[in-house]
């Protein structure tokens, strides 16, 4: 009988060469399902997560103190933007991934509203860390501070693939670390870490590629006002709003129109002594908020300001003025990423990143590096779980990207084509496509969005614009419900999970 050999296969060898470390960074949405999609492949995932739970935007953080008021630091304090009172725009019944469905849960404290609060959507991505075992994979209290190519690698002439990357990591408190899957298919590939890192400690590892999901929706868009850099009284960014009462009896400038502002303004009705809304035009404005406007005597319009005066007056451009207590800025949000050193291979430029094939991989970085919930205005939840798919099997290389030059046309094809539809720059990653997200779910044999998910997101909207008050306790999509209800997302079979709340 032969002897066993002590040399590996060349299948196993190939299955050993397919599994990759990977780094993801940030917890939220974006990267609880890339390590999940990434570990089906079989690859060693360790995620960074800068808090103590999962969550990303949707873990509620009320100590806004330690945090720049507008924002202007490299590194945020304080990453959700969540303000208490915020629900969901949208019903729930089209916010879950596709094999786990955003379910109404009974018991103490849990929100079985169609658009519950935010922190029923928190308990629902704990939930889901739990079921496909993600917690274990996860470093809590840990930031990433630096992501860069590590030097010598990619030398051979095919620098995405053979790139590999350095990534410094910090140590917010003291904790004790135990991470690791152990082995992966039956092959002895080793992948545990076990060590204690102290308060303040960096730690230098190298990883065969590194996925960003560090979220979108944290460092403030700040708008350029003659006189904001001296004006001595109160400015924030709503990004650390949370409660109305600060601004009891206050005048208030509010500048911007987003569904933030209209949610923000519509509370501070409530408390403040005038809410002055300055937008830049009026024409953009729904139906559902200018009767808000119409109804609240408080709330009052406002064209763009001109200027702000250190006597405390707000000039607006039509010539007008308020003497107003604060400004709260609810002007959007930037894609940062302070740790990230790409040798300007991928830059930031009037809100667009890129270049970006497909909102996903950078053509001459590609696959070592990706982003994973960059786009906008989709339903987000589907879209980030096909776009953690197509990495994790890129990665282990069941499927192919094409050329970095083929990568680089399609991406300047792209721009072009917004262009010509009269789309700004900065707002490249907009996607307002269903048809988009079909196609891209089609690189990795990911199905398509159901038809009542599509049209329950459209009469949710549309509903909004002319309700804004009342549409998230009234409704009439009761067909539509009862279809999504039946349909195989809800049916299938979701074992009993058990958390703590």
């Amino acid at each position: 009988m032969d002897q066993p050999s002590n040399h590996t296969t060349e299948l196993e060898s190939t299955i050993l060469s397919s599994k990759k470390s990977v780094c993801v960074i940030g917890a939220g949405p974006s990267g609880l399902v890339a390590a999940r999609e990434l570990r089906k492949e079989g690859h060693m995932v360790v995620l960074f997560e800068q808090k103590h739970d999962v969550g990303g935007q949707w873990l509620f953080d009320p100590d806004v103190d330690k945090e720049d008021p507008l924002g202007e630091t490299k590194f945020m304090e304080v990453h959700s933007s969540i303000y208490n009172s915020l629900r969901l725009l949208s019903p729930r019944e089209i916010m879950g991934y596709t094999d786990f469905p955003f379910l109404v849960k009974e018991g103490l404290g849990r929100d079985t509203r169609r658009f519950p609060g935010h922190r029923e959507l928190w308990l629902y991505l704990k939930e889901f860390s739990v079921h496909f075992g993600i917690r274990e994979l996860i470093r809590f209290n840990t930031r990433v501070e630096y992501v860069g190519m590590l030097e010598g690698s990619g030398a051979c002439g095919d620098l995405g693939n053979d790139l590999k990357w350095v990534v410094r990591s910090r140590k917010l408190d003291d904790d004790i670390i135990s991470s690791g899957n152990g082995d992966v298919n039956d092959v002895d590939y080793d992948l545990s870490i076990d060590r204690v890192e102290r308060n303040g400690e960096v730690v230098e590892e190298v990883f065969d590629a590194v996925v960003v999901g560090n979220g979108q929706y944290s460092y403030p868009q700040l708008p350029s006002i003659k006189g904001m850099k001296t004006w001595k009284r109160k400015q924030m960014h709503s990004h650390v709003y949370r409660i109305p009462q600060p601004f009891q009896n206050q005048v208030v400038v509010m500048v911007g129109n987003s569904l933030s502002a209209q949610d923000i303004s519509m509370e501070l009705a409530g408390v403040a002594k005038e809410v002055h809304i300055s937008s830049r035009s009026q024409k953009n404005f729904m139906e559902g908020f200018s009767k808000v406007i119409s109804k609240h005597e408080k709330l009052h319009l406002r064209p763009q300001i001109e200027s702000l005066e250190e006597d405390g007056r707000v000039l607006f451009v039509d010539g007008s003025f308020v003497v107003a207590d604060a400004i709260l800025y609810c002007t959007g949000y930037k894609y940062s990423f302070p740790f990230l050193d790409t040798k300007g291979l991928v830059t930031v430029d009037d809100n667009r990143v890129g270049p970006l094939y497909h909102h996903t991989f950078p053509p001459l970085l590609a696959p070592s590096l990706s982003f994973v919930g960059i786009p906008r205005k989709i339903i987000a939840f589907p879209f980030f779980e096909s776009q953690g798919k197509w990495v994790a099997q890129v990665l282990s290389g069941k499927r192919k990207l094409p050329s970095p030059d083929d990568m680089m046309r399609s991406v300047q094809e792209f721009y072009r084509q917004r262009e010509a539809d009269g789309i700004p720059k900065h707002e490249t990653h907009d996607i307002v496509q269903f048809e988009y997200a079909d196609k891209y779910a089609d690189k990795t044999g990911f199905p398509h969005l159901e038809e009542w998910r599509k049209k329950m997101c459209l009469v949710a909207l549309d509903n909004s614009d002319v309700h804004l008050e009342t549409y998230r306790d009234s409704w009439d999509d009761e067909e539509l419900l009862q279809e999504a209800l039946q349909s195989p997302h809800f049916t299938q079979h979701i074992g009993p999970i058990t958390i703590s709340t």
